[in-house]
């Protein structure tokens, strides 16, 4: 416990708040690793320098590869998930005119409006 003085509300408290910091920061340390580790633009030596620094300064160096490659990280995951997406329809067999087929089905037995049918064409289409 973090207090003395036995079992408390204020020691439960503090005690779970302290296990949270903990998993989230654990979280961090794992996201950071992964995009390391998928990263094709950083050399070797680059992702062992950051590496070093991660494991001689865990919070400053996950701080600042988060500030610095923040953008980056996002850019990266939403083009892993477009990939697993389109991997996922080129083994199960749905492509994008057989979405937009299933739309028009909607859209003439009046299932959804014009408007709900030209939001979902264009998130297809993109």
């Amino acid at each position: 416990m973090l207090f003395e003085g036995g079992f408390s509300f204020t020691n439960f408290l503090v005690n779970t708040l302290v296990i949270f910091l903990f998993v989230v920061w654990f979280w961090l340390l794992i996201t950071v690793f992964s995009d390391l580790f998928r990263r094709q633009d950083i050399s070797g030596w680059g992702k062992a320098l950051w590496v070093i620094f991660l494991i001689l300064l865990p919070y400053l160096t996950v701080f600042a590869y988060l500030i610095s490659q923040g953008r980056g990280m996002e850019a990266r995951g939403v083009e892993r998930a477009t990939q697993a997406r389109d991997e996922v329809r080129r083994y199960v067999g749905f492509s994008v005119a057989d979405e937009l087929e299933k739309l028009d089905g909607l859209k003439r037995s009046g299932r959804i409006t014009e408007q709900e049918y030209a939001n979902l064409r264009l998130k297809l289409v993109q």
